[in-house]
């Protein structure tokens, strides 16, 4: 059987069409293929602080707030999330912090983003900046896609650039106003950032990418940090103790940063930065000191028979925050040993603080906004102590501080 066609003007631009078509589809499911991946999931952890902030706190001056009941991306929807990454990232290379990395924005909310480019509120606070790089650089490893490459090196020397050059990180960077500038401790900025240069140090097979020139930088921006850490170590009657949560940019001392948080010895901070002193491959005599030297703090200012609990209480809404609960410090005998947040500066005596700026001795005297929204205690110091029996059998075996 034979079939005759006749190939007319309007055959030819069927014929045209459906070839252009085809070749339009080739990018287009090539296109959805990726974003269909599926890839292993990369750790958040570090994120959650920022994303609780934005959902929890009242902040005036978000670029983009929070919407309610809002589907997030799923942890193994690894692509979409550096995406969003990428549009939080400033022109600066740095982030802002307290907005979720897995939210699922809307056309205005990314237009926002993309309108401020050149807003530089950039910061280390929160897990911020330092958390965003990783997380590039994970994706980039897995996608090999340079969008992600590129940006992780431009927040890399984005730290590198609000370095102090005694080796110390401000809170935030371009805006070094009020206790911004302080070294800052509280809430993983300079430890964050510590870590993450540690991680190109050591090889990470997620930052191959970064360049020998750029390593040269990291290693020396590193080692002055490890300087800055401790210079900072507060010393007391000529003995060495643990860390305040900011210091000095010129001296190293102690120094306040909200009206609440007042020049202190802190557990919290003390504790990340000692497991990170503990964690250098090669530590010199004088780390070896300084890790002394905090384990015994820990050890002595430890506290036993008591623990916080959360209990309900009448729904109030105050300037920054929506309340239903308060907390209370009760006796128990049985409890594990805790420790708080602040120690005196000469007595070593804990104690707390509201928004006045004046210290009080017992959690039941600072009013309940700041009660119920602040960590006033905190159970860190028992990683330390725990690591410390591995570590001082490795590098001061003749010289265990918890049995002196």
């Amino acid at each position: 059987m034979k079939y005759n066609f006749t190939f007319n003007s309007f055959t030819a631009k069927i014929f045209v069409f459906s070839f252009l078509m085809m070749a339009v589809s080739i990018p287009i499911n090539a296109q959805n293929n990726e974003s269909n991946k599926k890839y292993e999931a990369i750790d958040m952890t570090e994120f959650m602080d920022s994303a609780h902030h934005w959902y929890d706190i009242t902040d005036k001056d978000e670029i983009i707030k929070a919407l309610p009941d809002k589907p997030k991306y799923n942890l193994s929807e690894i692509t979409k999330i550096a995406d969003n990454i990428l549009l939080f990232q400033r022109n600066n290379g740095g982030w802002m912090k307290n907005y979720d990395m897995r939210a699922i924005l809307t056309e205005a909310q990314k237009k926002a983003l993309i309108e401020t480019k050149d807003n530089d509120q950039t910061t280390f606070d929160n897990g911020t900046t330092y958390s965003q790089i990783e997380y590039l650089a994970k994706v980039y490893s897995v996608t090999k896609e340079n969008k992600y490459k590129d940006a992780a090196i431009k927040g890399l020397e984005f730290i590198l650039k609000a370095q102090y050059p005694n080796g110390g990180w401000p809170q935030f960077y371009p805006d070094t106003s009020g206790y911004r500038k302080y070294i800052t401790f509280n809430d993983g900025a300079m430890i964050g950032n510590m870590n993450l240069l540690h991680q190109i140090i050591q090889n990470k097979s997620y930052f191959t990418f970064v360049d020998n020139a750029l390593k040269a930088k990291i290693n020396d921006a590193f080692n002055k940090g490890v300087d800055c850490i401790l210079k900072c170590q507060v010393k007391e009657d000529g003995a060495l103790t643990a860390w305040c949560q900011q210091n000095d940019m010129i001296n190293f001392h102690p120094q306040g940063a909200r009206t609440f948080e007042l020049p202190s010895v802190c557990a919290g901070e003390s504790s990340e930065i000692t497991l990170f002193l503990m964690s250098l491959e090669h530590p010199d005599n004088r780390v070896i000191n300084s890790v002394q030297s905090a384990i015994k703090w820990f050890d002595k200012s430890q506290i036993h028979g008591v623990k916080v609990e959360t209990i309900k209480a009448p729904k109030v809404t105050y300037k920054y925050r929506t309340t239903s609960s308060d907390r209370v410090v009760v006796n128990d005998p049985n409890a594990p040993r805790i420790w708080a947040r602040f120690y005196e500066l000469g007595t070593n005596k804990p104690f707390f603080s509201d928004r006045n700026g004046k210290p009080v001795y017992s959690l039941a005297e600072v009013g309940r906004e700041r009660r119920d929204g602040y960590g006033w205690y905190t159970y860190d110091p028992e990683e330390v102590l725990k690591e410390y029996t591995v570590w001082q059998k490795k590098w001061a075996k003749d010289d265990d501080v918890l049995k002196k």
